[in-house]
């Protein structure tokens, strides 16, 4: 590693899936001699997985650190060679990898944004720019395969820039919108705290006025007046890739070249008489040479003539006459003439070459050098980590702060972090991203180490001083000499016994880091703080300790790639790897110290530390874990490895969720097909090492109901529909719940802001987090992971805390007057406290309403839990039945029963979605209590059992008495595809169900770009089936995007005239809600009702 932090650069390659990033990747690694220039673009160095290897695709970040020497001029003018160390870190471009990506970002400076330049921006391109942004990386964009303009498309250079030019336009319009959105959040943010700094003033104007009224002073001064803070404007110049300012890379990584504008204006410069800075400004765009002037103007002084622009007559006809003449019409005289006028040295061997390809790599490398090329744009563009991390740090430490301006150091802490400070009382911050699993032995301290020649010598005079000492000892015989001393071996003694007792197999767990300030040195003492600990509160308290621990280096390592360098020291700035995390770390968390060199006997009084503590972690996942798989082992005493190698698996990917089901079921969750294939593969081979039957993907479905216009009757006569009477045991209590379909928009409310839901339920809970009920020791033990709903990841909410309940009131207002007043009833959100269900009051009960009870505890300031379930738990001494003993007493029971009701629908027992639950009454039953006289004592239990049973079969009946639906997940599928292979895309997707929503025609090409809809349970295989049938021209990009209903009631039958005409009395054509439905109920042992014999016609055969 270099010494100054000015010559480091932490960048990382983003882009879609197969745009060439690990090709790209493969020709920087020839500069270092890592690989050689023959197997550039074909070894893929950094996909050091088999199954990478034989998919072609990239599934794990793998992180490189790369030298390069490079000419500067100094602050004197005076030129020096310096050496820069680029740590360069290569993501997977496939969806179901995108978390890979959230991880690698946040340890970056700089991004290098790869972009096919025939299938341009795609979906992938756009969710990395944007990964890009929230994390405030610097892009450069590289727009690669440039040879398929040539070679492929076959465009003239005048069409090819017309092309460049409008790719440019496309990722720059992704760029401007990203832009936009964040300004009108800082504008938002800009008003709101001026109306509460006005607010403020206001109150404090008025009760200086009043003491001054009272006190009989008068004051000539306008506390009113004064300067009102103005709304800063932000420019977005800097935001977007124009070749002339340096930030796009022109590339063909395949063939190993890539320039920038300002290599060939520095060619050109002193040809045509112009300033090497003035032809970079004119060399991109609408700008000419005139033939008879030689002077460059530009499209106004065309008058007419037809003139090609600068970039194509210097550049692009260059490169084309080199395919040309090398590829497409092999030329040899020619290509003679190119290599002399260009000055390149290449062997006349090379020129006779009959692999076209090879020579003409050849030719671009010494003129076109990709590595160079990207090199030095890294290091104009990208900014070192003394400066990145002064406006990067801030937005990781205050999340809300608005974009723009410099922030100042609050502390010591803040200082060293901002400058990326690295000496020895600099405190030390390092970011744990992701943990990854290697097998031990591939590391570097259980590798046979290769002798030099050195070592070989000494070892060979050691063998012949042993034999001589033996001699003189008068050995009978040379034999007997023992084979070990004599041969020439790198093992020291001992060595033997230690490296056969390592148990090859075992995996060992690393974790991917940076370090942001400070240095680390091995052996060295750290607190590792976890993603839960507040930073508010003091390291000691009560739910901070538990998620602070003191741990011990065990080893670092400089990533190249597959292979582990060790390295004793780590100074601030780079990214690294690091053991002596396993059992403390379980996905990501943060290293942080007081100095390099700490006593563990010190470091027990945590609080004299609190200094240095910051909390980091934190990943925005971009792919929600949807498709469920159940496993088990083959052979049912392997249960315990497939437990331990569950936990390996979630802790080594960023995107897995592993948890127990009630049935006692082991379930993982994976975002797609392609990710399962791999989690599968990973347990059976690395971490569980037993052969595991996985079951058929169990993909969620929600349940809603709707008001349709040809329902059944009510199943309550004269009561409104959705109405149902019900009551506990012995008719003890008797109650009524009224179910009603939610508005769209107030269901999409509620989705929206599921994490403010939960923080009020929180509040209400008096922040006494509750363990899941559904999970076990599989589960995330730390919470690093974002949540996920039964397999919905949490959206970013649309409003703040304290404006949750203003705005519920106006959508609640604008859905109609029958909604008017409901806020201040809603009782409870369900499933789980948090979901897109309300429970409502309609007895008017104070205790009952949520955000009355929120603000209670808001003016009281009380921290304990005052929920009906917390302060109304009634024991059997206290549940002494009467007359007018008070209903309040079984909130509890009716708001657990709605729970149990929104989590597990009527129909297939999946979540319910978009459905209201009034409490219309409910009524104690005196003449059954005093029947039952004493015995009412011992059947408290029982009754408070039954009533939770009742309002849970009530809420399921009252959803039934609507015309209810499922709710199927959707994929939406991005495909490219020629036009002569789209008729068969379009029947494969229409097989499975899905529609199409867009079909797009990239401009100068023949592909499509096809946008659909596709149920995730219809999805699998889908890919394959595609690949198949479009002989591998058309390859999908499956993203999940919530949510939809199949408009079709499961329990329809033909009942009119002419639906028994159309259909028959038997209903020959299948119900495919009914068919999701069933599926799901066999799937969890529930009813089916399905015939077993469905056409009981006796057989005949007819005989002549």
């Amino acid at each position: 590693m270099t010494d100054s932090r000015e010559q480091v650069r932490v960048i990382t390659t983003i882009g879609h899936v197969d745009h060439g990033k690990t090709t790209f990747v493969d020709s920087l690694l020839v500069a270092n001699n890592i690989i050689s220039a023959r197997m550039a673009g074909k070894i893929r160095y950094m996909d050091s997985r088999e199954d990478e290897q034989q998919r072609g695709i990239t599934m794990e970040s793998s992180a490189v650190s790369l030298r390069f020497k490079m000419l500067r001029k100094s602050t004197e003018g005076q030129e020096a060679t310096l050496d820069y160390v680029i740590n360069l870190i290569d993501t997977p471009g496939h969806v179901d990898f995108s978390s890979e990506v959230s991880t690698a970002a946040r340890l970056c400076d700089g991004a290098l944004v790869l972009v096919d330049v025939v299938e341009g921006v795609c979906t992938q391109t756009t969710a990395v720019l944007r990964q890009a942004w929230i994390d405030g990386l610097r892009p450069i964009l590289v727009i690669n395969k440039f040879d398929r303009l040539i070679t492929e498309l076959k465009l003239a250079p005048i069409e090819a820039y017309h092309h460049l030019t409008q790719l440019i336009e496309q990722v720059n319009a992704v760029m401007g919108s990203f832009f936009a959105s964040e300004r009108m959040e800082d504008d938002l943010r800009w008003r709101e705290e001026r109306e509460r700094r006005l607010a403020q003033r206001k109150d404090a104007t008025a009760d200086q006025v009043e003491t001054d009224v009272n006190s009989g002073s008068a004051d000539d001064k306008d506390s009113s007046t004064g300067m009102e803070e103005q709304y800063e404007e932000k420019d977005d110049e800097d935001l977007y890739f124009s070749p002339e300012r340096g930030n796009v890379i022109f590339a063909s990584a395949i063939d190993g070249w890539g320039f920038r504008i300002g290599k060939f204006a520095q060619l050109y410069a002193q040809k045509l008489g112009i300033k090497e800075l003035n032809l970079r400004r004119v060399l991109w765009g609408d700008f000419y040479l005139d033939p008879k002037t030689k002077r460059v103007i530009n499209y106004k002084h065309l008058k007419g003539r037809n003139l090609k622009p600068l970039f194509v007559q210097f550049v692009l006809e260059n490169i084309w006459a080199v395919y040309e003449n090398v590829v497409i019409n092999p030329n040899p005289d020619k290509v003679a003439k190119i290599v002399t006028t260009l000055n390149l040295k290449i062997l006349p061997r090379d020129l006779r070459s009959k692999d076209h390809r090879y020579l003409l790599s050849l030719i671009f490398s010494q003129w076109l050098s990709l590595s160079t090329c990207t090199f030095q744009a890294v290091v104009d563009i990208i900014p070192p980590p003394s400066i990145a991390q002064r406006t990067r740090i801030p937005k990781m430490l205050y999340p809300d702060l608005s974009s723009g301006g410099e922030v100042k150091p609050r502390n010591k802490l803040e200082e060293d972090l901002y400058g990326c400070k690295d000496d020895e009382k600099a405190y030390v911050v390092a970011y744990v991203s992701k943990m990854f699993a290697v097998q031990k032995k591939e590391m570097p301290e259980n590798q046979r180490k290769a002798l030099t020649a050195e070592e070989m010598r000494a070892k060979g005079r050691e063998a012949r001083e042993a034999r001589l000492a033996a001699a003189t000892d008068n050995a009978s015989d040379l034999s007997s000499i023992p084979l070990e001393s004599l041969s020439v071996s790198d093992e020291k003694p001992g060595e033997t016994s230690a490296e056969a007792s390592v148990d090859e197999d075992q995996e060992v767990l690393l974790g991917f880091a940076r370090l942001y300030s400070g240095t680390i040195t091995k052996s060295s003492n750290l607190y590792c703080v976890l993603p839960k600990y507040n930073a508010s509160l003091p390291p000691s308290h009560p739910s901070n300790s538990k998620h602070v621990s003191i741990i011990k280096i065990t080893g670092l390592y400089v990533m190249m790639g597959r292979d582990l360098v060790p390295a004793d020291k780590i100074r601030a700035g780079n990214v690294f790897a690091v053991t002596g995390l396993e059992g403390i770390v379980w996905r990501n968390g943060t290293l942080c110290g007081m100095g390099s060199n700490m006593e563990a006997d010190h470091m027990v009084d945590i609080d004299s530390a609190r200094g240095c503590m910051v909390n980091l972690a934190g990943v925005n996942r971009q792919a929600a874990p949807i498709v469920r798989v159940a496993l088990e082992p083959a052979v049912p005493a392997d249960m315990p490895k497939l437990i331990h190698g569950l936990k390996l698996l979630v802790q080594a990917d960023p995107c897995v969720e592993s948890f127990q089901q009630q049935t006692g079921e082991h379930v993982i969750l994976t975002a797609g097909e392609l990710h399962l294939e791999r989690c599968l593969k990973d347990l059976r081979e690395r971490f569980a090492k037993i052969e595991i039957q996985a079951s058929p993907p169990i993909v969620p479905f929600r349940e809603t109901a709707v008001r349709a216009p040809d329902m059944a009757p009510t199943k309550t006569p004269n009561a409104p529909r959705g109405t149902i009477h019900s009551a506990s045991a012995y008719n003890m209590i008797t109650f009524t719940i009224r179910a009603v379909p939610l508005p769209e928009s107030i269901t999409g409310f509620l989705l929206s802001n599921v994490s403010i839901i939960k923080r009020l339920h929180r509040q209400s809970q008096g922040n006494q987090s509750k363990k899941s009920t559904t999970g076990d020791d599989l589960d995330d033990p730390e919470g690093e992971a974002q949540e996920v709903i039964d397999g919905e990841v949490v959206r970013q909410p649309t409003v703040k805390l304290e404006n949750f309940w203003t705005t519920l009131e106006e959508s609640f207002k604008s859905a109609g007057s029958e909604w008017a007043g409901v806020v201040d009833r809603i009782w409870s959100f369900g499933p789980h406290r948090i979901g897109p269900n309300i429970l409502v009051d309609k007895m008017g009960g104070f205790s009952t309403s949520m955000r009355k009870r929120l603000q209670r505890e808001l003016k009281n300031s009380l921290v304990k839990s005052s929920t009906p379930a917390a302060s109304n738990v009634a024991t059997p001494e206290a549940s002494v039945m009467g007359e007018n003993r008070n209903t309040r007493e079984y909130d509890d029971n009716i708001e657990t029963g709605f729970q149990i009701a929104t989590s597990q629908g009527p129909l297939c027992a999946e979540p319910v979605q978009g459905m209201a639950y009034f409490v219309e009454n409910i009524h104690l039953n005196s003449n059954n209590i005093a029947a039952e006289g004493d015995n009412v004592y011992s059947r408290v239990a029982q009754i408070r059992g039954s009533l939770i049973s009742a309002v849970k079969d009530a809420c399921k009946t009252g959803l039934l008495d609507w015309s209810p639906r499922l709710m199927l997940a959707m994929y939406t599928c991005d495909i490219q595809a020629s036009t002569d292979v789209l008729g068969r895309v379009y029947s494969v997707v229409a097989k499975r169900k899905g529609r199409i929503i867009s079909e797009e025609m990239k401009e100068g090409t023949t592909f499509f770009t096809i946008r659909a809809l596709l149920p995730v349970v219809e999805s699998f295989g889908f890919a394959d089936d595609i690949r198949k049938r479009t002989s591998g021209a058309a390859s999908p990009q499956l993203i999940f995007s919530g949510y939809e209903m199949l408009d079709q009631d499961p329990f329809w039958v033909p009942t009119t005239e002419e639906e028994l005409e159309d259909l028959g009395e038997k209903a020959d054509r299948a119900n495919v809600a009914r068919g999701y439905m069933d599926a799901v109920r066999k799937r969890k042992g529930m009813f089916v009702d399905k015939k077993i014999v469905e056409f009981a016609e006796k057989q005949r055969t007819l005989k002549k």
